[in-house]
């Protein structure tokens, strides 16, 4: 950990970070939203199509709630900022979550307009994403020591 600095999370509820509370509901409703919607493209069974736009709008919410934790994180510490990876993680996040969100809005048409092949592109990069976003986050907390008591 860097210089032994704490670096203490800004959006925290009794000292335990709020960002890194939320981040794996958003994580597994996009997973999810992944393979239902191959599910969908393999069966044409219309209750896959269904439950990936309920994956998609649930992850749009609590990752808007997790960004908004991080982005106070972020802005409210300038060690936060500071730190190598906390940038690329911000952006990467974003672009995830824009993503999830066009993404939910094309899963609004029927169903086989809503997945194939749109959905399932959008889908498939947002997941693709999570894994880059999810390294730099673990290297924020394990390597900076960013939200972490001592």
């Amino acid at each position: 950990m860097q210089d032994n600095l704490r670096v203490r999370s800004t959006a925290q509820i009794a000292g335990h970070p709020i960002h890194p509370m939320l981040v794996p509901i958003p994580i597994a409703c996009f997973i999810g939203a992944l393979l239902t919607d191959i599910a969908y493209v393999v069966s044409a069974e219309i209750m896959w199509a269904d439950f990936s736009a309920w994956l998609l709008v649930v992850g749009v919410i609590f990752g808007v709630l997790a960004a908004i934790a991080g982005l106070t994180d972020f802005l409210g510490n300038r060690l936060v900022r500071a730190q190598p990876p906390a940038w690329p993680h911000l952006i990467g996040n974003a672009v995830a979550l824009v993503l999830a969100i066009v993404n939910a809005l094309i899963h609004t048409r029927d169903a086989w307009t809503s997945v194939w092949p749109t959905g399932l592109i959008l889908s498939a990069i947002t997941v693709l994403i999570l894994p880059v976003t999810g390294w730099l986050g673990w290297a924020m907390v394990y390597r900076h020591g960013v939200g972490v008591a001592r």
